[in-house]
């Protein structure tokens, strides 16, 4: 029987809640105690708005947008409230993946399960059977250039209001705080971790392939740079390269090599901080307005507009991961070359081992720099920082600012696709390597990874059309990341 996931207050929504509800599709339900706790709000809120009629509520009896002027007439506010979410459904392009727009839905109810978008439990309930039975809308990751969330909550939410009379505040509910923002780091931060494992593998092995000296690698180094990050990096390195009894080589190896570890607890921190933040926005409360529980100063509540829509920290965060995706396709190019020149690997140039006349003078792997070079660079443009938009044309507009997270988004996970093409080129030089000098000594983890390298490529004993091989295996590796969450 599968595990069904129960949720009481905001802070069950976390990034591992995620994993187990977007990506694998695990169910979710709310407790007893939220739905007692949603019901009492909604009928706080509701008095709120009956007994206070001087209390403003924006989106509720204030007009939304350009209208927040007026106080709207009992008539009008029926009429605000009924409106369906279409009209901002105007983006359109590639789309989301489900895992994304279930990991929107989801971080939806930070909002909703303690009375802060003074939710119906009926609309709850709603977005809970939409989790659990579907089917997910579709909506586009591209075009997204709005203030706040709205080009995305529009299309995600119209199917749902289309089935439902709306009440009171429940079109906001459903399209107003930054729950977007927070499904699309929190989906940056679990792709990362995958991801950094992968690294990880493709590294030691290239590590191995070169024989670079273990003295690089010791996890002694770790505690000496300081921090957890660095020592992580060490300590990994050490257990995936496991002992050896090999002869070492004699002198250093190239900075690229010396690296490794220092590069990787960038990545390690990167994500440490995507993770960190990713958590807190899941469950954070986030809608304009929130609504604040009834307290001695206000006993039936009171609800304040905020800029809860824009969530600042998520672009940073992942610009962050996407620069380390761009450093790390920099470092796979160099690691390859390193193994490519005889002169610091002490293998034949190029890896091929045919005389004059029997090549073009590159050898069968010789080319595989050009390719890197060209991951390099775009990945590096996947990496460029992004900015906060300027939305409205009008310098009177309420609309005047643009949410950033949904422009950065779509660049980490093209910069890490390109970065599983870069490894694959790595991972595929490093067997080559391997396989001249018949080496077989290699921890449990990295023989299985050599294994499925040679599976989609083997070893080369003539040239070949390598291009469709590298595009499988880096395929493989991209399978690796989202495994369980469907297409990436």
């Amino acid at each position: 029987m599968q595990h069904v996931n129960h949720v009481t207050a905001r802070h069950d929504l976390t990034l591992e809640l995620v994993r187990k509800v977007a990506w694998e599709r695990e169910p979710l339900a709310l407790s007893s105690a939220a739905k007692r706790k949603i019901a009492a709000r909604r009928a706080t809120f509701e008095r709120l708005l009956a007994e206070k009629t001087e209390h403003g509520v924006y989106g509720v009896n204030q007009g939304q947008g350009e209208m927040i002027r007026y106080r709207l007439s009992d008539e009008q506010l029926l009429k605000l409230a009924r409106l369906k979410p279409y009209a901002a459904a105007t983006s359109f392009g590639e789309l989301y993946p489900e895992r994304v727009t279930r990991a929107m839905v989801l971080a939806r109810l930070a909002n909703i399960i303690e009375g802060h978008a003074f939710s119906t439990l009926r609309l709850a309930e709603a977005l809970v059977d939409l989790l659990n039975h579907g089917p997910m809308p579709e909506v586009a990751a591209t075009g997204q250039g709005g203030a706040g969330e709205i080009l995305c909550t529009y299309p995600l939410y119209a199917a749902l209001a289309s089935k439902l009379e709306l009440e009171p505040g429940e079109r906001s509910t459903l399209i107003n705080g930054s729950s977007c923002a927070a499904a699309l780091l929190a989906d940056a931060a679990l792709a990362s971790r995958r991801r950094l494992g992968v690294v990880e593998e493709v590294l030691a092995l290239a590590i191995e392939a070169f024989n670079a000296p273990r003295e690089h690698y010791d996890p002694a180094l770790g505690q000496l740079w300081g921090g957890r990050h660095h020592e992580a990096a060490f300590n990994r390195l050490n257990a995936l390269l496991g002992p050896t009894a090999r002869k070492q080589r004699d002198h250093q190896g190239p900075v690229s090599y010396r690296i490794v570890p220092a590069v990787l607890a960038n990545g390690y921190w990167a994500l440490a901080q995507a993770e960190e933040n990713a958590n807190l926005a899941i469950g954070a409360v986030t809608h304009n307005p929130t609504y604040f529980e009834p307290d001695a100063a206000h006993p039936l509540g009171r609800a304040a507009s905020t800029g809860g829509f824009h969530q600042a920290l998520a672009a940073p965060l992942m610009d962050g991961l996407a620069a380390v995706w761009a450093d790390l396709c920099l470092l796979s190019e160099r690691l390859c070359c390193g193994l490519l020149n005889g002169r610091a690997s002490g293998y034949p140039d190029f890896l091929d081992t045919r005389g004059p006349g029997e090549t073009d003078g590159h050898g069968a792997l010789g080319y595989l720099p050009m390719a890197l070079a060209g991951f390099v660079e775009e990945a590096r443009g996947h990496a460029q920082r992004t900015f906060i938009p300027a939305v409205d044309a009008s310098v009177f507009g309420q609309d005047d600012v643009g949410a950033p997270a949904f422009l950065a988004w779509p660049k980490v996970v093209k910069a890490g696709e390109t970065l599983d093409r870069a490894l694959s080129v790595l991972a595929v030089t490093a067997s080559q390597a391997l396989h001249l000098n018949r080496r077989d000594d290699l921890s449990p983890p990295l023989r299985k990874l050599l294994t499925e390298v040679r599976s989609v490529v083997p070893p080369l004993v003539e040239d070949r059309v390598l291009g469709p091989e590298l595009k499988a295996l880096s395929q493989r590796f991209t399978a690796r990341v989202y495994d369980a969450a469907g297409p990436a």
